[in-house]
């Protein structure tokens, strides 16, 4: 903020003034101090900047309130236009200005670009390609640039690159009124600063048309399923030289019939034999690049774990890979001969020591060797 002033006194106005009332006395004295009415005045220039500073202050409620409570100090570490010039007022309250007297403080010129839309595709994908990646082509329905008049919405026989001739290429137009300048939407180009030319039949002056594009996807390896990849550039095209939007692929994965996924680890279900589970073997465990030998201790229990190390899914945009967990689930056989029957009814009759230490410690270690595939 500038130096110390009393902003009610500044504006003439009481603290009970309402916001319409500040509002009022804002715009007499904008009016009366503007320096197009006081070229050369530094009085009035200064003027100008403390009514433009006491505004500020006093339209907004938050700001009052702690003027009001505490004066400059509750104002210290707010944010506040930095009105050193006249430029940084005009930018401040711009649409203060045309709001009380329709004119801004110079003509810029209109621009029509707009930025494209995004594009959303859904993608599935089956499971070995989410692991290991795969590079595919998708075709997706956007918007390019008009065929018939290059995306400039005019023919090529009509005037649409050349500057308006009314407005010199600003879009607007202005007239003085008294000691302001009011500016207006130029009525020759409706904004656009070129020349109307013939509006493009094809597109209707919008400058685009919509075709089915081939769009080529690289997906890396160990994407999930909802992944979201992001093409940038990919979406529809902008209008009038806007920058095109994003195309936003979702991924779906296929289940795969023998894995299931969590996180970077792959979990393998299979079927073990009382008797193998008893007696100790090894089994061969199909992987997703090949094979594995694992092999089972003696004494292993329905639902143990063991895990087969760097067969997983590969760290998404990283490095190494997850692991392969096999879970053993015991059968229980079925129509069993009455030999059998009589030999499982003699091994429940057969004394069983108990284990000792070693032997329970033995059985929880499981050794998993891979083999080629």
């Amino acid at each position: 903020m500038g130096d110390r002033i009393e902003y009610y006194k500044v504006l003439g106005i009481t603290k009970n003034a309402d916001s319409e009332e500040v509002k009022k006395a804002y715009r007499r004295l904008a009016l009366k101090y503007h320096p197009d009415r006081n070229p050369g005045d530094k009085k009035a220039e200064e003027k100008f900047r403390q009514a433009a500073e006491a505004y500020e202050v006093l339209r907004d409620s938050q700001k009052r309130s702690l003027y009001d409570q505490f004066g400059h100090a509750g104002l210290e570490g707010m944010q506040f236009g930095a009105f050193n010039n006249f430029e940084n007022i005009f930018s401040s309250f711009g649409d203060i200005f045309n709001e009380f007297f329709g004119f801004s403080q110079r003509p810029q010129p209109q621009s029509r670009r707009q930025p494209g839309k995004d594009l959303h595709y859904q993608l599935e994908i089956d499971f070995h390609a989410a692991i290991f990646g795969i590079e595919t082509g998708i075709e997706v329905m956007k918007s390019i640039p008009c065929r018939h008049c290059q995306g400039s919405g005019r023919l090529a026989t009509g005037r649409a690159n050349q500057t308006c001739s009314f407005c010199h290429g600003y879009g607007t137009v202005s007239r003085m009124d008294g000691f302001f300048r009011i500016n207006s939407t130029c009525p020759h180009c409706m904004g656009s600063g070129s020349e109307p030319g013939d509006i493009c039949p094809e597109c209707q002056g919008q400058g685009q048309e919509e075709q089915i594009k081939k769009v080529t996807l690289k997906i890396p390896a160990g994407v999930d399923e909802g992944t979201r990849l992001r093409l940038r550039g990919e979406g529809d095209i902008g209008q009038f030289g806007g920058p095109c939007g994003d195309l936003y692929i979702d991924l779906r994965i296929k289940p795969h019939p023998l894995f299931r996924r969590e996180g970077n680890n792959l979990i393998h279900r299979t079927r073990l034999s009382f008797v193998d589970a008893a007696l100790g073997t090894e089994i061969e465990i199909p992987t997703l690049t090949g094979s594995a030998t694992l092999t089972v201790p003696a004494g292993t229990q329905s639902e143990s774990r063991f895990t087969i190390y760097g067969e997983g899914v590969p760290v998404l945009r990283g490095n190494g890979r997850g692991n392969l967990i096999v879970e053993l689930e015991l059968q229980t056989p079925t129509n069993l001969t009455t030999r059998q029957e009589d030999l499982l009814r003699k091994f429940l009759a057969t004394p069983r020591k108990k284990p000792s230490t070693k032997a329970k410690a033995s059985r929880s270690k499981a050794a998993a060797t891979k083999t080629a595939a």
